[in-house]
Order: structure tokens, then sequence, then C-alpha cells
């Protein structure tokens, strides 16, 4: 089965990396809305878990290899692998992302960016790994990383309701390299590479644009983060600010259907591309051919 899937927007070639699979509480992840509802869209298993996706973006640009997010890594123990249901071993590198990476035809050292939505463990955990010595080191050794400054800063804290999901070995040996490149808002990061913010999961997420040839593709991270989220008020019990993310979210899916925008879903266990269409009740996930 291959780990990835390759489009184009406009000139630029883009690759979705399957990076492996985990396994949260159903109704965690979908707050509020009961579970009748939502196990019909995604069928939980025996400890009400549903299964995720670990899905990065690799975007082929003039300027080096663009990484969207590194799912989980190799750095966590088995208890942690347990609770959380991680599965994202490789079969030829470390991670199934360094698989997926490898089929698009290039290896870690290959990538020249790597932009983090935002830094929770499952979105920025590849972003280090486990060196000879037993110690947490650059994943992508010639790579800047970019992420919202206020999300570096936010994510440092020691505060009881975020420290399981914020692993300073993720992010901490970039700081101590001096390899980040901090954002402050709407910033274009590449010449048809934008960060766009959307807050709401965390108070500094951000989704990515690639734009090209009068095309767009959005990588929504966390702000959708499955298909089965497509309706305004389904939003995970994660969410720091969820009344933030509900604005946030009826925007971006306003303008994604206006103008056709390409979607990326991060954690959909299937559809990691698609377009969505205003339904009779809510917006409805689009597949797309190829």
């Amino acid at each position: 089965m291959s780990l990835i899937r390759t489009f184009r927007v406009g000139g630029l070639r883009c690759h979705t990396l399957e990076g492996g699979r985990q396994w949260l509480d159903g109704g965690a992840m979908f707050g509020v809305v009961p579970k009748p509802l939502w196990s019909r869209r995604i069928e939980p298993d025996e400890r009400n878990r549903i299964p995720l996706g670990l899905r990065c973006l690799l975007v082929e640009h003039p300027d080096g290899l663009v990484l969207v997010d590194t799912g989980i890594g190799n750095k966590e123990n088995e208890k942690f692998r347990e609770i959380y249901g991680v599965e994202n071993e490789g079969r030829k590198g470390p991670t199934q992302l360094d698989d997926a990476l490898r089929e698009a035809g290039f290896g870690a050292e290959d990538v020249r960016w790597v932009v983090n939505t935002h830094l929770h463990f499952d979105h920025a955990g590849g972003n280090t790994m486990i060196g000879a010595g037993g110690e947490a080191q650059i994943a992508f050794p010639n790579a800047t990383y970019v992420v919202q400054a206020g999300e570096l800063e936010f994510g440092g804290q020691t505060n009881e309701r975020i420290a399981a999901s914020y692993l300073p070995r993720n992010f901490a040996p970039i700081s101590e390299a001096g390899r980040w490149r901090l954002l402050d808002g709407n910033v274009q990061i590449l010449p048809g590479i934008m960060a766009m913010v959307t807050p709401g999961h965390v108070p500094h997420h951000q989704s990515v644009l690639v734009s090209d040839g009068g095309e767009t593709a959005c990588f929504l991270g966390d702000l959708v983060p499955t298909t089965a989220h497509l309706p305004l008020p389904w939003i995970m019990g994660f969410d720091v600010e969820p009344l933030v993310t509900l604005e946030n979210k009826r925007g971006l899916l306003d303008k994604a259907e206006a103008e056709g925008w390409l979607l990326v879903f991060e954690h959909d266990p299937e559809h990691g591309l698609g377009r969505v269409v205003r339904g009779r009740k809510s917006f409805e996930f689009q597949a797309v051919d190829g």
C-alpha cells in the first residue's frame, strides 16, 4: 500500500505523507457532540478510541523541500505508545514518515523547511529523533523550522492543562541549535507558501496555504482534524478556546468552498485530500480523483 499521494497545485508538486496512526478517545475528539452521532462517522474500538491519521504534507518548492508537520517521531516509550495507540514504526527507516519520504524520492537530509502547525506531540514529535547516545537530536539536519513565535512561548509554559501535549524534547533542541524561524501572524514563508493563523485549538495554531497558478491547497492541522469534523459545532474537547475555533473554522471553510481549495486533513484515518461543498445542514466532504 502506498504511503504517499501526489497532486499538483499549479506548478508545485505536492505529496501527502502517511506517517502512521494513533488512537484517541472518541468523546475527547468530538467534545460536546453525543456519541450516537459521532460514532456513525468514525467507529470506536472497545476502549472508545477512534483511529486517527498522522498525515504530513511535502511540497517540492524551488527554494527547497517544505515539510508541514512531522508526526510523533521515535522518542516515546512503550507506555506512551500504548496509551495513545501509536502505530508509526517504519519498515526501512525509524518511522513510517521516513518510509513515506523515501517513497516520494527523498530523505530527511533533503528537507529544507519544516513548518509546524503547532507543537503538540502528534504534530511536532518528529521534529527530533533519538540519536546514537539516546538523546533527542534534530531529525532534519539541513532544515529551518518554522512556527508562530507565540506558539513556542505558549508550549514552553509549565501548565498542567497543556503539559501532556507539549513535550520539550520535541522543540527544545531546535531552540538550542538556533534553528527556528519564528512568525508573527499571517506571513508568507516562501513564495506560494503562506502561514495563516487559525487559533482556537491552541492560541497560536496556524494552517498552511500552498498557492500557485490560481490554485490553492490548505493543510488544516487541528482546525478541522478529520472530515467528520466538518459540521461547524463538531469541535474537539482538546481545544482551549472552542468558540474561537468555531469562528475560524466557519471563515476558512466558507472561503475554501467559494474558491475551490483542496484541503488536506491531517488526522482523517481514510480521507487525506478533498474539497468541501455546502450541504443541507453543514459542509460536506467531496473526494477528488487521482
